[in-house]
Parts: C-alpha cells; structure tokens; sequence
C-alpha cells in the first residue's frame, strides 16, 4: 500500500494526501455502514426525500472538504476536521457508542482488550501541566526502580514533559521489550531530581485489580475490566482467596465500564449452572445469538453478591443481568449505566478502525438494559442519566420483578455518600485526591508528610500529631479551613491520609484494603450474603422443581 503522502487521489487533484487519506476512511466508514444496511445521508443538493448513491456521498463530502480548504479564513488540520469532526459526527447521529478510531486511538483500543503492553509499569495522570504518578503496578519496573506515587516526571530521556497529555508521556515510556528508558523524577523534599533507568518489560493488566478476605470466610474480588485475561484472572483470583470453599463472595463489579463479551459470559459461566442462558443479542441484521453456560459451576453454590454503580456498564449488566435473573447473587449497590448494545470491531485502513453497534443484548428474562438515547443530549445521557418513564417489568427464575430499559436496578440500593463542601475543596486544591475506589495515588499533603517522615511503618495511624501536620501544610498552602470543619471531618480525615500514606509507601494492594475499611456498599454486600444464600437455594429448588415435571410422563399416575 503506498504511503498517505504519495497515494494517488480518485477524485482530483484539489485534494492534499491527509485529505485523500481522510477522504478514503470516510467511504470506508460509509462502505461498512451501507453493507450493514445504515446508508449515512444523501446527497447534499439531492431531494431531502431522495437517498443518493454512496458514490454521490462521497462525492458530495470531498467536493464540500475541497472548498473548505481552500477558503476557509485559517489553515486547517484536514485529518483533525475528518477524524474529529466529520466521521464522529456521522457516528453520534445514529447512537452515543459507535464510534472511530484513529490510529493511535485503535493502539489503545487493542492494548486494552489484549490486556499487556510493553513499558515501566505504573499508572499517571495530569495536575497543574504536569504528569505526576498516580501508582506503579506492584513488581513492575517502575516498582522495582523505587518510583512512588506522586512523582512529578520531568524528563523522559532527555525530553521534558512539562506541559505534554499523560497520553503523550506514557507513549515515550512505552517500547520494545527490553530497551531502557531514562526518567527525571520531581519528590517532594528532594532538592534535585531523581535520575533512574529502567529496562521496559512486559506489563501485564490483570482484570482482577484486587482479591482478599474481607470477612473470616467471605471473599472479595474486583473485577476491573472484561479483557482478553478477565476469565483466567479471576479463575486465579478464586483459588487465592479459597473458593469454593467460602461462606460468601463478593464480585466489585463498579466503574467497571465492560469489554468483550465472550469473557462476560465465560465469567458468569463460573457460577449458573450447566446449560442456563446467560444473554442473547440480536440485530436488524446480526439474526438472535444465545450464549449458554457450558462448564457450570461444578456444584459450587458458595453465596454471592455483585455490587455495581453507574460506572457499571456493558459486559458488567452482561454479567449482573444474568446473575439476578437466574436469582444466582443479590445485586448491591446503585442502578448500572445502560449500555445493551453490542459493538463489532471493523479495521479499516491506515491502522484505524471503526466500532459500530449492530446489535442488542438481552439478559435471560428478555431484558435490554439499554437506555433511551433519542431524546437527550451526549452529555446528559453520559453524565445525567435518568430513569426510563416506562421501565420493562420481567420476572427471575423464582418470579422476583426486575426491570430493564435502564440499567441493572440493584436489589439492594446503597449510595455511596458525597463529599462535603470540606472534602471537596481539598480535593480541588490537590490536598487529598478523590475518594472514589480504588485508591489513586497520593495527595499532596501526603507527598508532604513523607517528605518529612519518610519511616512509615504499617503500624501508622492518623494522630493528633498528623492532623496539627495537615493544619501546618493547610496554612502554607493558604487553604482557609476552620477548626469545626477539621474537627466534623477527623475520620474522613483519618481514613484518605492513611489510604494516600499506605498507597504510596506500601502499594496499591495494601491502599485498596485501606481503602475497604471506610465502603458502606461493601459493609451492605457482606450484610447480604444470607440474604444472597436463601435467594439461590430457592432458584435451586424451583429448578429442581421444573426438572422433575419436565422428566415426567403426563401417563404416570
């Protein structure tokens, strides 16, 4: 193939090489859509009534990219105006998830599903133009070369990162397997940066972020994503904590935005029995598929309960829709995203690719978790949900009521508590970083403190000494607190300190069980691990039930 630069252009010589090459994508976009039946608009000096030919789309969009670049009053970013603008636009008319990659996008978008990628190991974010670390992953690279959360990173071999994305820094941190890579670290106390080399390795990330006892016999394991590795980490995960062998398990599915669908049904696979539905999908071009439980779960009817939020979406509902369903696990927590439909990955050239909806999922009960996305806006329908006006009302496999058209509703809510105007503005100012789970790193105030003291040992605890630390930093910082809100505040206080402490000097792991301690939904889910119990042996026996009058002749007295 030759290179975007010197390919040759089919519709005239107007055009320079990114237009050709967005130009090219786009009726790969549009050849895609109409094969699938979704031919995207007509031509523009056509009848509105009048659908044109595909030809005449392309033909229509080149000739309206060609005066644009000629005419318009700045020069413009032909690739960005197509990738950014044209093609998205053309997606988000028809639902909010079809989307297009470009190709450093489709990098990314693979990355995630193959679950590893080649580099240092730790996760960063942006603050204040910086790219700070939020945590290197336990035993990685990064781990082993002593880099902490918190860590201001200056340079990258050389080059200065002040002011780039995160997505810029972690590309210039990633690379072949076994190169190394030079980084210039800024740590709060330190007078001079912080020079280190570290060799690249193949960094795995594992779907199963964390797994432990949370109660003597009760299990927990938070599933973070559904990628390529989320059924062998989570198989492995069990074995650690024990299962089956347990009184009850937890299964963290929150924020857990989905993946690939065919993990999601291998997971729920792990706990219904042999032969139960797990979810179907169907299209007005894709015909019903059905995914059934092919293993089962060998007889192990260990208790359970799912928590989920709003960041719940997609191959999480898969999962928590069939278990609720089949009455299998108590769902815990706050009403899922909504997202029932089915993407299918399409390469198009140039290393870009395109992800359109061609279907709807269904759980076992006839549900779509899908909700409504005609009537509002992208941002509202992101970060504004709302309850469907007319929710579907299906029945379990012992006749509970459940809903669709909106999300899993959970069978115990629980809302995670806000933050106050307090907490808040530490957070805004950097002292502490948010709360949600799990941990993110270290606030500034805790970069402070172990500037000072930097001889933590396991057996810190958040005291008065501590806090008159915060009041003293709080007072450099020119943040104005008052002594009520300290006091209103001590143990939140006490818990984000010791969970940012522990993150940063001991690792993620032992954060995130910091972390644990202060979380009402999971003190609910382990509440409701009899509750979950007595739900299952009730589906047990009316499947048993229905078993035995299937086997029995309608002859037999």
């Amino acid at each position: 193939m030759p290179s975007p630069q010197s390919a040759p252009s089919p519709y005239g010589n107007n055009l320079r090489g990114s237009s050709v090459r967005g130009v090219i994508i786009l009726a790969a976009v549009l050849v895609v859509s109409a094969l699938l039946g979704g031919h995207f608009g007509a031509s523009a000096n056509a009848d509105p009534g009048h659908s044109g030919s595909l030809q005449d789309s392309v033909k229509d969009f080149t000739h309206i990219l060609a005066i644009v670049e000629k005419n318009y009053a700045d020069p413009i970013n032909v690739d960005k105006a197509i990738y950014d603008g044209a093609i998205p636009g053309m997606l988000h008319v028809l639902d909010p998830h079809s989307q297009f990659f470009d190709p450093q996008e489709y990098a990314l978008f693979e990355e995630e599903q193959e679950g590893k990628y080649y580099g240092v190991g730790m996760v960063v974010e942006q603050r204040d133009n910086q790219t700070v670390v939020q945590a290197p992953f336990v035993n990685s690279p990064a781990y082993k070369a002593g880099i902490r959360p918190g860590d201001v990173i200056l340079k990258v071999d050389g080059k200065p990162c002040t002011g780039l994305t995160t997505t810029q820094v972690a590309d210039m941190l990633k690379g072949p397997k076994d190169t190394s890579v030079h980084i210039a670290l800024g740590r709060e106390g330190w007078a001079k940066p912080i020079e280190v080399t570290i060799v690249r390795a193949e960094i795995p990330r594992p779907a199963v972020e964390y797994a432990s006892m949370v109660r003597p016999g009760i299990g927990y394991v938070h599933v973070t994503t559904f990628n390529e590795t989320t059924d062998s980490d989570l198989e492995n995960a069990l074995q650690q904590i024990g299962y089956p062998d347990l009184k009850g398990l937890i299964i963290d599915l929150r924020d857990n935005g989905g993946g690939l669908l065919n993990q999601s049904v291998g997971m729920a696979d792990m706990f219904l029995d042999k032969g139960q539905l797990v979810v179907s999908h169907r299209g007005r071009s894709s015909p019903e598929r059905r995914y059934y439980a092919v293993e089962g779960n060998q007889g192990a009817n260990v208790p359970l309960v799912v928590l989920i939020n709003a960041g719940s979406a997609s191959a999480s509902e898969i999962f928590a829709g069939a278990m609720q369903d089949h009455d299998r696990a108590m769902i815990v927590g706050t009403t899922s995203f909504g997202k029932g439909l089915v993407g299918t990955e399409f390469p198009l050239s140039y290393n870009t690719a395109l992800l359109l909806i061609t279907a709807r999922y269904y759980t076992p009960s006839g549900r779509s978790i899908q909700r409504d996305y005609k009537n509002e806006t992208l941002y509202d329908y992101h970060y504004n949900p709302q309850p469907p006006q007319s929710p579907q009302v299906k029945l379990t496999d012992t006749g509970r009521t459940v809903y669709g058209g909106g999300g899993i509703t959970p069978d115990i809510v629980v809302d995670m508590p806000k933050p106050d105007d307090f907490q808040q503005l530490l957070e805004r100012r950097g002292v502490t970083y948010p709360t949600d789970l799990p941990p993110q790193g270290v606030g500034d105030f805790a970069r402070y403190y172990l500037s000072q003291r930097p001889d933590v040992t396991k057996d810190f605890q958040v005291d008065d000494s501590v806090i008159a630390q915060l009041r003293k930093f709080l007072a450099q910082e020119q943040i104005e607190v008052t002594d009520q809100q300290i006091q209103r505040n001590l143990p939140y206080l006490r818990w984000e300190i010791k969970r940012e402490i522990f993150t940063s000097v001991f690792g993620l792991d032992a954060g995130y069980k910091v972390a644990l301690e202060n979380d009402p939904q999971l003190d609910k889910a382990i509440n409701a691990i009899p509750a979950a119990d007595e739900l299952y042996a009730r589906a047990r026996k009316v499947d048993a039930e229905r078993a035995s009058a299937a086997t029995t002749s309608p002859n037999e007295p």
